[in-house]
This record gives structure tokens, sequence and C-alpha cells, in this order.
């Protein structure tokens, strides 16, 4: 696919298509507030008995609210624009780190974005050990990249800047607005749905009242009858049809953009091996308990299980694997690489059951040799060491780099 036009050429036709789609999202908004219209119109007095009469009059009182629907929408939109990264950061729990926090992981962050001549976003930490990172952010002065601590305690140097460097590219490739933009108008067409389906459950008596009277006159109002209740079964089949609509829209945005940011960081670090060997530890790992389904959208990976798997926004790792393989020359590492490194906390509690060891034995215990070069016992902390995968050096195949 990439080697066919060029990658950038599959940016430039993405961004087209995820334009068309975001049009197609805001219109759905106007299909729920014409199944609101048949709603109201249903459970009011001027609902018809005439099928075909209620949806004339909902169409009618649907183009007179569109106006206001539309700037209710826009607004909901300026409202995120100004108040999504710290919802954001509530829902995750994730806080900003300066430089003087973790100089190393600042530094990869801005080498990287030195590169391509961009802002650096701000950096920021959720501290869970699940392995995931996603990208935030409306403008310059918003764009935030964030890791999870698992990733920057448990993945490789090497790895760490490929993660960093996918979602850089979701903002370069302008990803993230479009995301932010999609969660905020599909929100629009779910709050109105539910709202439409409690008015329709709460006008169950009125709508009971309905079916028991009798036929009326052609035209007639004042209740509605059997129409008004086939008005109200559309309304419902419009809503759940333009609910899994925005769904599936959400599902075509992610999707795509999954493989061209894996393919950016590739084109950012020159090492698609750091790339896969991430995304295969990531695998598994990536759930963050209590994070809503929007936010994990955003996220490097968004495990589903199931029946849920059917809309799941994100390609499976193994697909993106193979297409890393296939189209960037990437190379899968060897299972007995795909090690998570120790944590400092295990790397201190290892030093210390070794020390322990020693001074009741009186002897020198030798370390096993191990995939950090050394470790638990050696010098080698968290990104460092000089073994195979040694703090994603530049001498090993899945290193940093090549």
């Amino acid at each position: 696919m990439l080697p066919a036009f060029g990658l950038y050429s599959h940016i430039q036709a993405n961004r087209r298509r995820s334009v068309l789609l975001l049009v197609g999202l805001f219109f759905l908004v106007y299909a729920v507030a014409y199944a609101g219209a048949l709603v109201a119109r249903a459970l009011g007095e001027g609902a018809f008995e005439s099928v075909e009469q209620n949806l004339l009059g909902a169409w009618r009182d649907m183009i007179y609210v569109a106006p206001f629907a539309t700037i209710g929408v826009i607004a909901w939109i300026f409202i995120a624009y100004w108040g999504h990264q710290k919802l954001i950061d509530i829902a995750t729990g994730a806080h900003a780190i300066t430089r003087n926090d973790d100089p190393k992981l600042y530094r990869m962050l801005e080498n990287l974005c030195i590169s391509r001549g961009m802002t650096t976003p701000k950096l920021k930490i959720v501290e869970t050990d699940a392995l995931n990172a996603y990208a935030s952010g409306l403008s310059e002065k918003q764009y935030a990249i964030t890791l999870t601590r698992g990733v920057v305690d448990r993945l490789e140097d090497a790895e760490i800047e490929a993660i960093i460097a996918h979602e850089l590219t979701h903002i370069r490739n302008e990803d993230v607005k479009m995301m932010v933009i999609a969660v905020v108008v599909a929100g629009v067409v779910s709050f109105f749905g539910e709202m439409m389906f409690r008015s329709m459950r709460f006008g169950g008596m009125r709508m009971g009242r309905m079916a028991g009277r009798g036929t009326r006159s052609s035209g007639g109002r004042g209740g509605g009858g059997k129409g008004a209740i086939i008005a109200i079964a559309i309304a419902a089949v419009i809503i759940v049809l333009a609910w899994l609509l925005s769904v599936v829209i959400r599902f075509a945005l992610s999707r795509s953009r999954e493989y061209l940011a894996d393919a950016g960081a590739v084109e950012l670090t020159k090492n698609p091996d750091a790339m896969i060997s991430a995304l295969l530890k990531i695998s598994g790992r990536a759930e963050m308990a209590g994070v809503p389904s929007s936010v994990m959208e955003m996220c490097v990976e968004n495990p589903r299980v199931g029946f849920t798997a059917l809309l799941s926004t994100h390609p499976a790792i193994e697909d993106r694997v193979k297409a890393l393989e296939k189209h960037m020359g990437g190379r899968r590492p060897p299972p007995e690489m795909l090690t998570l490194r120790p944590t400092p906390a295990e790397l201190i509690a290892a030093q210390e059951a070794q020390s322990g060891e020693q001074a009741s034995s009186g002897t020198q215990v030798p370390l096993p040799p191990g995939p950090w070069g050394g470790l638990p016992g050696g010098d080698a902390l968290p990104g460092g060491g000089s073994g195979p995968w040694g703090g994603g050096g530049r001498g090993s195949p899945w290193g940093g780099g090549s």
C-alpha cells in the first residue's frame, strides 16, 4: 500500500477522507434532531393520524431547529477546545513532567521535534503499569504527549522513542484534531439520542393511551393514535442508526491513522525494529483501568475483546507488525527479546536480595546473564546496559536504530 503512492500521498488522501467523514458525522446531528422532532410531534397535541403528515410536520420542525442545532454543536466544540485537555487529564490522572523530572525522556522528545522543525509539545505521565500512550490537544499551545509509567519503566529507550515518534506523527498529521472533534460530535449524537429515548420511555403511558383510541379521520389531529406510535418507532430506528453510524465513522477515522502513524514513527526514528518490538510488548498490556473509551481511542493501542472487537478503532497489533515488516523493512525480534525491562523498584529489590545473599554466604554470588546486560546486580539502570537490548543501543539488531 505505502510504496505505491508514497507515505505523504496517503496522508493527504487520509485527510481528505477524514474531512468528508467529519461532515457526515455532523449531519448525523441533524438526523437526531429530526428524530427528536418526530418524538415531540408524536407525544404532543399536534400529532396527526397519518404517518406521512407526522413525518412531513417533523421535517418542517427540524428545518426550523436546524440552525439552533448547528450553533449548539459549534458551541460544544468550542467548549471542548478550551476544556478537553483538562478533562482528559482528569480522566486518566495524567500529570506534566519537566526536563528536570526526566532529562533523558525529555531529550528524546526534543530531538525528534528538532529533526522535523516541530514545536515541542508538553510531556505528561499517567501513573499506571499499563503500556500505552496518546497525543492530545487542538493547537500548538495545547499539544501534549502522554506516556504511561509502564512505557517509561518497562520499554527500552529505542522503543520509547518509537512510541513518542508515533504520537508526534499523529500531531503532524492533524489526527489529534480530527479525533477530538469526532469524539465531541459523536458525543452530541449519543447525548441527544439518549435524551430522545428517555422522552419516549417517559411518554410510554401516553403511547398506551394513543393505542387505545379509535382511528381518527385522515388528517385529524389531537393525539395521532397509531400514526403517532409509528412515528415514534421510526424516530427510534433513526436514533439507533445514527448512533451506529457515528461509531462506524469513528472506527474509519482511527484505523488507517494507526498504520500511518506507525510508518511515520519509522520515518522519524529510522528504526522499524524498535516500533515492531514496542507494539509486541504493548500487546495485551495496554488496558488502562477506569479510562473512558473515548480517550482509549486516542491511544497507541485500544484493546477490545469479544463482540466489541468488531467495532475496534485500532487494527490488530499483529496486522500492524506485518505492515511494518512488509512496507518498512522491519524485523520481528525473537521471543526471548520481548521480555520487559525491570522497573527501578524491581532493580532495588533484586540488589538488596543479592546483597543479603552475599552477606550470609560470605562469597560473591555470580549474576545470571540476562537481556539487560547483567541485571539485576550490575550498574545498568533502566535505559542503560550493554546487552542485546542495552537501553536501545545501536549495536543490536533490535536496538536504537541502524
